[in-house]
């Protein structure tokens, strides 16, 4: 984030939570998993997850720009342009989300659909759907016993749900949406938990409405500490006198005959480190 942007922070940050709720939804709710992340710049609140599916905002900025994206101006505009809508759920005033089936009106804020059972896509256009209309999964032939959610052990439903999730890859694994979703946002590598699977069972999560973080950033963090994880793999003695050079050496740092060190000495302090010991 460039200086002098507005904040973006996590609910879980308590110093930080602004006390007016958010522009969009109007609630001060806490929860990142629902709401994601929240903007503030001087008395404007926004959840992230409520900015990416307002019907009339488009990311127009680079993402050190406005709140991820979106510029402060069509922020405003589309506060002003959803006053007066009314949510089909809660029937209050400020509904920014509107499903995007041809021909359905229905518009609602985006926590309300979630409580409804609407879907709200993370990819491509971010598109949302309402509780009729939401993407589908088919249902799959009754188990004997009671069906299980893989991650929790808790009971779930034995056909798919908005509440209740199969894996496209195998017939076996079920999950609360809760459930999945949380794994989404703290797994590094997301994939279903059963069968491993990750190219189809992503694809599927996605259709759904659950919301998974790109790592790409993760990874480069990864890489940057590999050096943290590579063994010792040459001679570090003043003088090495193998034949086939300091590289045909061990994880020991050192060759036996090299530092003078007795046959029967498995391992070794260098001058350094004994003195740092004592």
């Amino acid at each position: 984030m460039c200086p002098g942007s507005p904040r973006c922070h996590a609910w879980g940050d308590d110093a930080a939570v602004p006390v007016a709720g958010c522009g969009l939804c109007k609630r001060a709710d806490r929860d990142p998993v629902t709401f994601g992340e929240t903007c503030r710049q001087d008395a404007l609140c926004i959840h992230e997850n409520c900015l990416y599916h307002a019907s009339g905002l488009i990311q127009r900025g680079n993402d050190d720009e406005g709140f991820f994206g979106f510029l402060l101006p069509d922020i405003e505009q589309e506060l002003q342009r959803v006053a007066q809508k009314m949510c089909c759920i809660c029937r209050q005033r400020g509904a920014s989300v509107r499903c995007q089936r041809r021909r359905c009106y229905r518009t609602f804020h985006y926590p309300c659909g979630r409580e409804r059972g609407c879907v709200s896509q993370f990819f491509g256009r971010y598109r949302s759907f309402c509780w009729l209309h939401r993407p589908r999964q088919r249902a799959r032939p009754a188990r004997r016993q009671q069906p299980h959610c893989v991650i929790c052990l808790e009971a779930v439903e034995e056909q798919p749900s908005y509440s209740t999730v199969f894996c496209p890859a195998c017939t076996g694994s079920r999950f609360h949406r809760d459930c999945i979703q949380l794994l989404a946002l703290s797994a590094l590598h997301f994939r279903c938990p059963l069968c491993r699977d990750s190219e189809n069972f992503q694809a599927e999560m996605l259709r759904l409405g659950i919301k998974v973080p790109n790592r790409a950033e993760v990874w480069e963090e990864v890489e940057a500490f590999q050096d943290l994880f590579q063994q010792q793999s040459s001679c570090d003695a003043g003088v090495c006198h193998c034949p086939l050079g300091r590289e045909h050496s061990d994880r020991l740092g050192t060759h036996h005959f090299c530092s003078s060190i007795a046959e029967d000495i498995d391992s070794w302090d260098c001058d350094i480190c004994s003195a740092a010991g004592n």
